[in-house]
């Protein structure tokens, strides 16, 4: 019977997923245009960010296309085919569920934000 739901879910995926792809694709969001300079600050403020997600994750999907909008160039990194990504989420932010926004602060320490709504409402505030 696990090897039936897991075949189905499996399977559900692999139709889905393109579909998913593809209407990020159509609906991508017109990026917010900024004077060279505040874009070049914003710039460097993003490489201290780095977002853990799946491609065809609805959640993720949703970062990403915040992401757009605002024209932030945060890193993305590929925790569902990535090992190596997969095993820094889950030793760091102690658990391997995506989205994950992982923030550098000042001082050089990593701070892990779950929930997609939770990194929108902060990508919102910390970019206006």
């Amino acid at each position: 019977m696990k090897w039936l739901f897991r075949t189905f879910f499996k399977t559900l995926r692999l139709v889905l997923g393109p579909i998913l792809l593809l209407r990020e694709r159509l609906t991508a969001p017109e990026g917010v245009k900024r004077a060279p300079d505040a874009q070049k600050e914003v710039d460097r403020q993003c490489r201290d960010l780095a977002l853990y997600q799946f491609k065809t994750c609805p959640f993720c999907i949703k970062v990403r296309q915040e992401m757009r909008r605002l024209s932030l160039p945060i890193e993305l990194r590929d925790a569902q085919h990535d090992a190596t990504h997969r095993a820094a989420l889950t030793q760091g932010g102690g658990k391997p569920a995506v989205p994950c926004l992982w923030i550098r602060d000042e001082r050089g320490n990593g701070r892990w934000m779950y929930e997609s709504g939770d990194i929108v409402a902060y990508l919102r505030a910390r970019f206006p």
